[in-house]
């Protein structure tokens, strides 16, 4: 597709990119090919892809954190690429990036239209749904903005559990989850464009490791309150102490004065939850916690939280999580140990 033999993977940064994001993508793909030989001893070897920095213009910048910028180049200035990576674009999780981002959009329409691979990293698939690539597909991006995408996006099927969605990649298109699900893609596309053992090499260099379970274990429960309803804002208050209460979601509605019905329905305005969905989320919620910090068993933390059913806590914890109770634990518990 350009005239270097070399494979060419263009890097969008903007002022809301950030560096970690930027230059770990840039560090690693362009280390492809001479890293191996440099840390093993085997005979010197050539990079094999072509990798540029790439942005609305080529003046430098700084990106979110104060960080410089130097683009290679500006996004006129390219017209081909095997590949174009946006990477994360910070924008608050109930803001879509309306018309911010115009001339990037059809810029990256353009090079899908003539084959390019458009790929994305945590909020950049954010700039996909703008340019309208994404319309009637399934992406995926940064746990945190689910639900902006559904308000904001109803026709862009948004998968939070998933690091990468590769349901689009034969039409052109990758989306990868949250900020270091760079790690991912860009072993993904290194096995692609230069073969799976350098993808291999590379992972053993920098250390790079999968993240099997997916997002959903790192995610949080949203608490965003969008209402002025006191006695909703009461209620809220008043199960965060009361969740293992037996009957909660009665009980708050008795505490508000309103018929269950009303109540039902003032509450999902506020919070954009059933009354016993946000019971659950807050109730895994505190589960997770627990599991962190404390030395109980896992039936125990489910009965502190509300749950006398042993099996019926499990599963919901794990399709909440992506994970058992167990598996949380080991997985959390020695980082809070360590501090």
């Amino acid at each position: 597709m350009t005239t270097d033999q070399r494979p060419r993977i263009a890097l969008f940064a903007a002022p809301e990119t950030s560096a970690s994001v930027l230059y770990g993508l840039y560090d690693v793909l362009l280390s492809v090919g001479p890293m191996w030989p440099d840390m093993t001893g085997a005979e010197p070897a050539d990079a094999l892809l072509e990798v540029l920095i790439v942005a609305a213009s080529k003046e430098p910048f700084r990106c979110f954190g104060n960080i410089l910028v130097e683009p290679h180049a500006a996004i006129a200035d390219i017209d081909a690429a095997d590949a174009v990576i946006v990477c994360d674009m910070y924008t608050p999780i109930d803001t879509p990036p309306r018309g911010r981002f115009a001339a990037e959009a059809a810029w990256l329409r353009r090079l899908h239209e003539g084959g390019t691979t458009v790929a994305s990293v945590c909020t950049g698939s954010l700039l996909l749904a703008e340019s309208g690539l994404l319309d009637g597909r399934s992406c995926t991006g940064h746990w945190a903005y689910r639900d902006l995408f559904q308000s904001a996006y109803p026709g862009i099927r948004f998968a939070p559990e998933a690091i990468l969605d590769l349901s689009g990649e034969r039409q052109g298109l990758i989306t990868a989850g949250g900020v270091t699900a760079w790690q991912d893609l860009a072993l993904h596309l290194i096995a692609r464009l230069c073969g799976p053992e350098h993808a291999s090499r590379t992972a053993k260099v920098y250390l790079l490791a999968g993240h099997e379970d997916g997002q959903l274990p790192f995610s949080a429960m949203e608490r965003r309150v969008r209402t002025s309803d006191a006695a909703i804002r009461d209620c809220l208050a008043w199960i965060e102490d009361g969740l293992a209460t037996p009957n909660p979601v009665t009980a708050m509605a008795e505490r508000s004065g309103l018929t269950s019905r009303t109540f039902a329905r003032r509450f999902q305005l506020a919070t954009g939850q059933r009354p016993i969905d946000y019971v659950h989320a807050l109730r895994i919620e505190r589960a997770r916690l627990l599991l962190e910090t404390g030395r109980d068993g896992v039936d125990d933390v489910g009965f502190a939280v509300g749950y006398e059913d042993p099996t019926f806590f499990r599963r919901l914890f794990k399709r909440t999580t992506g994970m058992t109770p167990a598996a949380y634990r080991r997985k959390y518990a020695p980082i809070v140990a360590a501090a």
